[in-house]
């Protein structure tokens, strides 16, 4: 049959032959994918744009560093009073505990996480707030003229609203941090300025000194007032003692010579002994408390005391920069790799 005799039909099909063979290697190429060889290619003719990203990123990163204000960090350390109370647990366990951040032989009001939390309270940051303190933006002068508040520049409704505001921010500055094993609490102060941070750290310290010495003597002065009462029922009842044992002598001088008088007196002795004891148990707990009640001695002993820093802690440019370059270089080539891939995937108009 010749090719004339074929049916009209017929012969205006076209010829796929040639596009099938022709789209077989694409399909071989989706299905392998990027081999090393032509990932190495695919990179190396993109070298431009594998460069230009990472170096734009990290420009633009240190321009962002250079508008951001610098931040400085005083540190200061200090070791709470230890007045440790008597336990009849082995010291060796003691010990343990201690390592562990578990007080059992002290009062909880003495450890140093108490005083990391202290830091923290509420009214010892309104009280850094209000106080006034050479205002680094202006003129040097003598003595305090400005606010925590004013220098944080907190603005609010009112002084309550400002106050609120400002214990968050103040709050975000300042990081406490207690070691267990040597009871030493470490104390760092955030601020734009490096003399206002070592004043609010050092003036921190002098603040919780303060509070252990009004709440050392408030619970001296409470402990006196209960000692006092109990000294009169016990200077009473010592004189009771005293008066039965007294007038059982008086009414029996013969009491060796009988068995029960005997027994009624050691009872009357054993009872006017423990009066006795108790009576001097109660003022030496009397004249303990009058001690403490006016004693201002520093519950607080400074290790270090805050210096203004020399060098910013924030911003770090050459790490900001660094982390830029890498997370920039990763990024441009999962782009131009990706790019690469979604091409083969999705043909062109001129590839059908």
């Amino acid at each position: 049959m010749t090719e004339e005799s074929l049916d009209p039909a017929t012969r205006s099909l076209p010829d796929r032959s040639s596009d099938v063979a022709s789209s077989r290697p694409y399909q071989v190429d989706v299905a392998q994918g990027l081999d090393i060889r032509e990932f190495a290619n695919v990179l190396s003719r993109r070298r431009h744009t594998l460069l230009a990203i990472p170096i734009m990123a990290a420009v633009i990163v240190g321009a962002i560093s250079l508008l951001v204000e610098p931040t400085f960090t005083a540190v200061t350390t200090f070791v709470p009073e230890a007045r440790p109370q008597s336990s009849r647990l082995p010291s060796s366990l003691v010990g343990l505990a201690g390592q562990l951040g578990v007080s059992l032989g002290g009062e909880a009001s003495q450890s140093p996480r108490f005083y990391a939390e202290v830091i923290k309270s509420r009214e010892l940051l309104e009280r850094i707030l209000l106080a006034h303190y050479q205002d680094p933006a202006g003129n040097p002068v003598a003595g305090d003229s400005v606010t925590l508040l004013r220098i944080l520049r907190v603005r609010g409704k009112s002084l309550a609203d400002s106050l609120q505001e400002g214990v968050k921010e103040l709050d975000k500055r300042i990081t406490g941090r207690a070691d267990n094993q040597t009871n030493i609490v470490r104390l760092s102060v955030e601020s734009h300025y490096p003399t206002i941070a070592a004043l609010v750290a050092n003036r921190i310290v002098e603040y919780l000194n303060e509070f252990n010495t009004k709440t050392r003597q408030s619970q001296a002065r409470e402990r006196r007032k209960f000692v006092e009462a109990r000294i009169a029922d016990g200077d009473r009842d010592l004189r009771q003692a005293e008066d039965e044992l007294r007038g059982f002598y008086e009414k029996n001088r013969s009491w060796q010579q009988s068995p029960q008088l005997v027994f009624e007196e050691g009872r009357l002795r054993r009872q006017l002994d423990i009066h006795q004891e108790v009576y001097l148990t109660l003022r030496r707990e009397y004249e303990t408390a009058r001690i403490e009640e006016v004693n201002d001695t520093p519950v607080i002993t400074v290790i270090d005391v805050a210096v203004p820093p020399q060098k910013k802690s924030k911003p770090k440019r050459s790490l900001l920069v660094l982390l830029s370059l890498m997370l920039g270089t990763i990024a441009s080539a999962v782009w131009v790799v990706g790019e690469t891939y979604l091409r083969r995937q999705i043909p062109g108009p001129g590839d059908h």
